[in-house]
């Protein structure tokens, strides 16, 4: 069941080339072949084989969506009515949603299938993904490393063909780093360009809701389905819509930059000499290729965790055993209900997210803390906004090494956030970025580049990953 996107699939159907029951049969038989991943907490094996059958009358009839036939996998923090909604935590293991998440719905309006619902970090707080009530996710390449996270199980499930597309979560890196150690395409869209409603929220000024495929044009397919102003978030902007196809550029070459302080000591060699490699084909293409400075960059991850943290202490005080969710019995109290159940409903991580967050919002530590770093958060778009007068484009490693060993970094907090180190600055700026995958290293395993361009510039960087996929 060869095809190279989306499109394709839809024609191969319509001129009975392929069978969509037959292809969502491949689907399962594949989720359960490598269940050993734990890429899914939930199968929607029945569901998806009728809307199969729905479906391909609606292709051949060409009454069809966009998406018609696209099996989708989604990330346990996006709301789907009627189905379970853990975010990958003991604290939701029996909530069932109430109503559909917009960027779900849109999906669903152009006929995709929604196959299942994908492991994670618990509330997307991670970025190994090993911090989940239904246990760690293995990358597909090599088992016995992490696939990123925390958008891990979304990321999987398209690298090892359980899937056509699939969403993510990106709160500061959390698909583009994901995306990068299983060596696929993954997009952190803009902030304000997908609507936000029925994301179960992390940190709410950073997240964003994205897409995972093995190629650019389903990414950018998806993208134009699931952007747009909804009135239930009132984050979400009207802006520029996503072309597809995407639109050859033919006419003008862009202007790429790449930050010296991105390709300093931390940098992984080999990963350093691959994105080198990528600038020098670009240079035998024509394209101006200069270095840039971001001077905050420095700043990055701990403007990020502050701000993050902070946030998130706020919106998981509604998780306390009184309302839904985890409620545990060992009470005898009021407050002693509050506690236990935070207490033996939390994992790790997330309570020292939420430690962290209740720290710098407390008083006398709050001017020193957390407005300082709504201050730098300024700066750091400022550095971006200065940036972009001068290039089109911005490339830069997506991560400062391959997949890492499991439990390598779990017992050392710090090591393990400055993972993200080359993609929180996006989520900072609210811009968008996109990994790509550009190769592998010496042992097999993937390496990803990342392209930046200023707020709701998504179809200038379909257009260079489009021409770097021709030149390359």
């Amino acid at each position: 069941m060869k095809y190279s996107n989306i499109t394709e699939k839809i024609s191969l159907v319509k001129n009975n080339k392929i069978s969509l029951k037959e292809n969502v049969k491949y689907f399962l038989s594949r989720i359960d072949e490598r269940k050993n991943l734990n890429a899914f907490n939930f199968v929607f094996a029945d569901e998806a084989l009728h809307q199969a059958e729905i479906i391909e009358k609606k292709i051949k009839s060409g009454e069809h969506g966009k998406l018609a036939g696209a099996v989708i996998a989604i990330k346990d923090v996006l709301s789907y009515k009627d189905h379970t909604l853990t975010c990958s935590s003991k604290i939701l293991s029996n909530f069932i949603a109430v109503y559909t998440a917009t960027a779900i719905q849109k999906l669903i309006d152009e006929d995709a299938i929604i196959i299942g619902k994908t492991n994670c970090d618990e509330f997307a707080m991670g970025s190994s993904n090993e911090n989940s009530a239904f246990g760690a996710v293995l990358n597909p390449i090599d088992e016995s490393r992490v696939p990123g996270g925390s958008s891990g199980g979304s990321a999987v499930a398209v690298a090892a063909d359980m899937c056509d597309a699939s969403l993510g979560t990106d709160t500061g890196g959390s698909i583009r780093q994901p995306a990068a150690f299983c060596g696929i395409f993954g997009l952190k869209p803009s902030y304000g360009r997908v609507s936000r409603f029925g994301l179960t929220a992390f940190a709410s000024s950073f997240d964003t809701i994205g897409p995972f495929a093995k190629n650019v044009d389903d990414i950018a397919l998806i993208l134009n389905v699931i952007s747009g102003r909804d009135d239930r978030d009132s984050t979400s902007v009207d802006s520029e819509s996503i072309d597809y196809p995407i639109i050859k550029r033919q006419d003008k070459k862009f202007i790429i930059g790449f930050p010296k302080e991105y390709f300093g000591d931390g940098l992984d060699k080999e990963i350093k000499e691959k994105i080198w490699s990528v600038i020098e084909v670009l240079k035998q293409n024509d394209f101006e290729v200069k270095e840039i400075s971001l001077p905050m960059t420095e700043y990055n991850i701990a403007t990020y965790y502050i701000l993050t943290t902070a946030e998130a202490s706020s919106n998981l005080a509604r998780y306390d055993g009184a309302r839904y969710g985890y409620r545990s019995r060992n009470s005898s109290t009021l407050e002693e209900m509050y506690v236990n159940s935070r207490s033996e409903g939390f994992g790790s991580e997330v309570k020292r997210r939420i430690m962290l967050g209740t720290y710098v919002l407390s008083s006398g530590y709050y001017d020193a803390y957390y407005r300082k770093a709504q201050k730098v958060r300024r700066l750091i778009k400022e550095d971006f906004d200065k940036a972009f007068s001068q290039v089109d484009l911005i490339i830069t490693p997506t991560t400062p090494s391959v997949a890492f060993k499991l439990g390598e970094k779990s017992n050392d907090p710090l090591q393990m956030y400055l993972s993200d180190i080359y993609t929180t600055s996006a989520n900072l700026a609210g811009i968008p970025g996109l990994n790509i995958p550009i190769g592998n290293n010496q042992n097999g395993l993937p390496i990803g580049m990342q392209v930046l361009a200023k707020q709701f510039d998504e179809n200038k960087i379909f257009q260079f990953a489009d021409i770097l996929n021709l030149a390359g």
